[in-house]
């Protein structure tokens, strides 16, 4: 996977020779302040320009025929705008519906993956966290599609494969063996959407490495390697569905997130959306949630352990990523002029695990495409 990823970015740098290279840009100016420290989106009660901002460069050109190259650098204000590559793969257009892809792509998990750090593309200031913020929206691997029409139906289907490979300051996650595999089918106004994928997963919580180390010397070997959480299949699971009749406009995606046999409990996520259509005006309702699975695993093994203080620990493990929460944004887009458009949006998120982290989110943006 090293090797597709450095031939397609230097490839992406390199085609100008041959082919006309085409530049495009998008940026996302993003200011917020809440009414608590830590809110969601990481605002705080002084105005923050840096959490969501982000200015990035597109970079395509033909190689030949019927090969493309395409890089994207992308500097995010959250990483003090130090600008990475976020795709760098190259497209083999094999027929005039299908076409291959190989480096670094965007995983096809959601309605708006595609777009994702594209705010002009959507209503929303940003698109909603308990949908989209999972920590591996990238893969190093190769990507089909394929698109065609039966009837009065547009079809597009979307199977790739390869790894991820994502390290922040909390946690280390691995995705080998990866599979995602997507279909959308639309209608005039209609658009289904289905998608699925595994991939074997390991995770390193660097919170717990002490932890996990003392318990290998305690724990039965079974039980032991549920909770070190090594190469363990993890599953994705999303539906979504649109109704988009121009003056106004619905849709919903819900998904699930399951590590059967890890210490990580399921997730389930969802928003509905609604917003009218009134000349440059665009305003919106979101209600966004997600909630983790409230069963404990493991029940029987955990109870045959002779010390209820390791009991306590273990079942403490399993809730250090539970989540039950939800959202409501009132929001409203302006389309200012020719590829501009301001955002503001106020959200009350409520924490039904911990009241001390509600809070109330004001943000504006201005999302512009050139």
């Amino acid at each position: 996977m090293k090797k597709l990823l450095t031939i397609a970015a230097l490839t992406a740098t390199t085609f100008a020779a041959n082919a006309e290279v085409r530049i495009n840009g998008f940026a996302n100016l993003i200011g917020g302040i809440s009414n608590t420290e830590g809110s969601p989106y990481g605002y705080g009660e002084d105005i923050g320009f840096t959490e969501e901002s982000l200015f990035a460069i597109q970079i395509s050109g033909d190689i030949n025929e019927k090969m493309t190259a395409t890089g994207q650098i992308v500097a995010k204000g959250e990483d003090g705008y130090t600008p990475s590559f976020e795709w760098a793969y190259m497209t083999y257009s094999a027929t005039d519906n299908l076409s291959i892809s190989a480096g670094r792509l965007r995983l096809p998990l959601f309605r708006y993956s595609s777009s994702l750090d594209v705010g002009y593309s959507y209503h929303w200031v940003n698109a909603p966290q308990a949908v989209y913020d999972v920590p591996f929206n990238n893969l190093d691997g190769i990507r089909l599609d394929y698109s065609n029409y039966a009837g009065d139906w547009e079809y597009n289907i979307q199977l790739a494969y390869g790894a991820y490979d994502t390290d922040t300051d909390v946690y280390n996650i691995v995705g080998n063996n990866t599979i995602v595999a997507s279909a959308e089918l639309t209608y005039e106004w209609l658009k289904l959407r289905g998608v699925w994928g595994t991939g074997e997963s390991s995770l390193n919580l660097y919170a717990l490495e002490d932890s996990l180390a003392t318990l290998e010397q305690v724990l039965p070997a079974d039980l032991y390697d549920l909770y070190a959480y090594e190469e363990d299949n993890g599953y994705f699971v999303g539906f979504g569905v649109e109704v988009d009749r121009f003056d106004w406009f619905v849709s919903a995606e819900i998904t699930s997130v399951d590590t059967p046999d890890s210490y990580l409990r399921e997730d389930m996520a969802y928003y509905v959306t609604a917003g009218l259509r009134l000349g440059k005006f665009t305003p919106s309702i979101t209600y966004e949630a997600k909630e983790s699975e409230e069963d404990f695993k493991y029940v029987d093994q955990i109870s045959a352990l002779p010390s209820a203080e390791l009991q306590a620990t273990l079942y403490g493990i399993q809730t250090l990523f539970d989540d039950d929460s939800k959202t409501i944004t009132l929001g409203l887009r302006y389309d200012y002029d020719t590829n501009i458009a301001l955002k503001a949006d106020v959200s009350k998120y409520t924490d039904d695990l911990n009241e001390d982290n509600d809070a109330t989110l004001v943000r504006f943006a201005v999302n512009y495409v050139f």
